[in-house]
């Protein structure tokens, strides 16, 4: 996964698509998001939100 990482890193800094990091961030938070909340009794506050 590491590798994973470093290799996309370098990819975004060589070809200057670092407008590319925001969309990642997000995209793994509101992943994360979805997964901690998926079994608890917060979820369907979650998903008002949204």
């Amino acid at each position: 996964m590491l590798e994973f990482i470093a290799e996309l890193w370098d990819f975004m800094r060589e070809r200057k698509k670092f407008w590319l990091a925001p969309i990642l961030i997000m995209l793994l938070l509101l992943g994360g998001l979805i997964v901690l909340t998926e079994g608890s009794a917060v979820a369907p506050f979650i998903y008002t939100l949204f």
